[in-house]
């Protein structure tokens, strides 16, 4: 009897809506990360990213105040929500939920269109939870905001067959490239695979229409990034910082390929047995694009020689995609393993649970939610009347925010930069890139 009343918790894959669907991967969402609303800080990114964004709102472009190794909209995303609602964590981890659920939702739709319903659904639900948990991702990461808009337009490219939708996927591609660079590599796939896909179907005049369409939307969202920069006479800072030291940095990192080897070999396994086994339609074109795009970020992986949790986030639509197709091949959908599923979906949150009872403890303990020397060493100073011009924040560099200043440089009129645990001056990009190392 209970066994049959859990099977009967099985949703029917086939008439699953999207409200529905986008509505309960919302909740998921934010019932995983509520807990960590309350932060002062997730990952040190995310610190950055917020006191970038502030000095946006107070009037400074990006890379004239303060300086940071990321394209300017990941900033712009901040700075909306800091304007619109003020200082608020809630508003910026809400927000960061809701992206959460949007990529999980096109990974959904996706699916739906690679394969069916029931790998569209169990991808979605396995990418909120990967997109939130296991690491310091509880934050709103560069990586989130890109995929928020780069899952959508290859949604896009594989749904749709006609030119303007080839445009509009370029528009949300050059997003998502103006907030994650490596992407690129991404992007470069797709067009050799619409080339590739034309000449062989021996319609190559079509296919460079798409592929120009594609690229036109990319440029035209880069020079609108560009274009407040040419307005005040100061492109050049544009061109180093969003172009030249993202290609210093990369090029100066001493990070070893072997780093990268191991994800390298367990995407080579799964995919050879795939192909041998015939778990994947290797011609269907949805999984072409699929796997183009994957080996796309890995290749990104492998030019810096480094791989981590971060990193990761951008290749989980598509691999639970890829894993679910195969998981349903060999699974067969029996309901005798969906108790199982069942039982894993309320074990695998266990930082949140873990962190639900820290916020409570913290309440219980200081009668607020808010925890983190974020917030007590902020509150201390401003309690106690210190200078705040002789405080340097090195880890918890959120407390800036909270006391509405800036990191103190070393000297008058040079830009800060932010890097992992300290704040510096910097002159030239090869500076930067020295320090970031």
């Amino acid at each position: 009897m209970p066994h049959k009343v859990i099977t009967s918790l099985i949703p029917e894959y086939e008439k699953l809506k999207n409200g529905k669907v986008f509505l309960g991967l919302t909740l998921i969402s934010i019932l995983i990360r509520l807990p960590f609303f309350f932060r002062d800080y997730v990952d040190r990114d995310e610190s950055t990213f917020i006191l970038m964004a502030q000095s946006w709102v107070d009037g400074h472009l990006p890379y004239t105040q303060l300086w940071d190794l990321k394209p300017p909209l990941v900033f712009l995303f901040f700075a909306a929500i800091i304007y619109i609602f003020g200082k608020s964590f809630i508003a910026i981890r809400l927000f960061g939920a809701l992206a959460v659920a949007g990529i999980a939702f096109f990974t959904f739709k996706i699916g739906k269109e690679a394969h069916s319903p029931r790998t569209a659904f169990w991808s979605a639900i396995g990418c909120v939870y990967l997109l939130s948990l296991f690491g310091s991702v509880q934050g709103v990461m560069s990586e989130h905001l890109s995929m928020l808009f780069f899952i959508p337009g290859l949604y896009l490219l594989i749904k749709f067959k006609k030119f303007r939708y080839y445009l509009l996927a370029g528009i949300l591609m050059g997003i998502s490239l103006m907030m994650k660079l490596n992407l690129a590599y991404g992007v470069m796939g797709i067009g050799i695979f619409i080339l590739t896909d034309a000449i062989l179907k021996k319609r190559i005049r079509p296919g460079i229409y798409k592929l120009c369409l594609l690229a036109g939307g990319i440029l035209l969202v880069m020079a609108a990034t560009c274009l407040p920069y040419a307005i005040a006479g100061i492109s050049e800072v544009w061109i180093d910082s969003v172009i030249l030291a993202p290609l210093a940095y990369s090029s100066d990192q001493q990070n070893s390929v072997l780093n990268v080897l191991p994800l390298c070999g367990i995407l080579f396994l799964l995919g050879f047995l795939s192909w041998k086994k015939r778990w994947i339609d290797f011609k269907n074109r949805e999984i072409q694009l699929l796997m183009i795009v994957t080996l796309g970020i890995v290749f990104s992986f492998i030019k810096i020689g480094r791989v981590n949790g971060h990193y990761l986030m951008q290749l989980y639509p598509m691999l639970l995609i890829l894993t679910g197709i195969v998981l349903c091949k060999t699974v067969k959908g029996k309901p005798k393993y969906f108790p199982l599923v069942l039982v894993l979906t309320f074990l695998l949150p266990v930082e949140s649970y873990l962190e639900y009872h820290n916020v409570l403890k913290n309440k219980i303990a200081y009668g607020t939610f808010y925890n983190g020397e974020g917030f007590t060493v902020p509150s201390f100073i401003k309690k106690n009347k210190l200078n705040q011009d002789e405080v340097l924040f090195f880890e918890y560099h959120i407390g800036y925010w909270l006391l509405n200043a800036n990191p103190p440089p070393k000297r008058q009129h040079i830009p800060v930069i932010f890097a992992d645990r300290h704040f510096t001056p910097i002159l030239t990009i090869q500076e930067r890139v020295q320090f970031q190392n």
